[in-house]
């Protein structure tokens, strides 16, 4: 955690970077709010992190997911994008929706689903954990596997 974020100002999430086969990422956008970011969100208490994430990418965007198959990234932090003065502490896992992408659509809180490139990501208004540590990320982790 930041050394100065107090625990009450964090809150812990799990984050989705979701990528179709033609390499745009999904990104949404809740209601009332301004910033576009990865589908995710809150984890309950005595849930596990991927069987959160599950539950939310069902909630928010209608598409069924086996925890076992999320692939686990990272546990990266960032300050929250809708709640001033706090801090997220993500779990950010891989999600390959295959042919369910297409059926991704904006349901419960999430008010917009967009499909962007990266560059096309970069226009957009982000979140700081999207736009600060995932998008670096994603670039890195393209490198590698084009062998730069």
């Amino acid at each position: 955690m930041p050394q100065n974020t107090s625990p009450d100002r964090i809150i812990v999430i799990v984050a989705a970077v979701i990528v179709d086969s033609a390499g745009r990422l999904l990104l949404v956008r809740k209601r009332g709010t301004d910033r576009f970011m990865q589908a995710g969100g809150k984890i309950d208490p005595g849930e596990r992190p991927a069987d959160a994430l599950a539950r939310e990418l069902h909630e928010e965007l209608g598409v069924v997911v086996d925890a076992s198959d999320l692939d686990y990234l990272g546990r990266y932090e960032a300050d929250a994008a809708n709640e001033a003065g706090f801090v997220v502490d993500a779990r950010v896992y891989a999600v390959d929706l295959g042919a369910g992408a297409a059926a991704a659509a904006a349901s419960a809180e999430i008010d917009e689903l967009v499909w962007v490139t990266p560059a096309e990501a970069l226009t957009l208004r982000l979140a700081p954990l999207t736009s600060e540590v995932l998008m670096p990320v994603l670039v890195q982790r393209s490198e590698r596997a084009l062998g730069r």
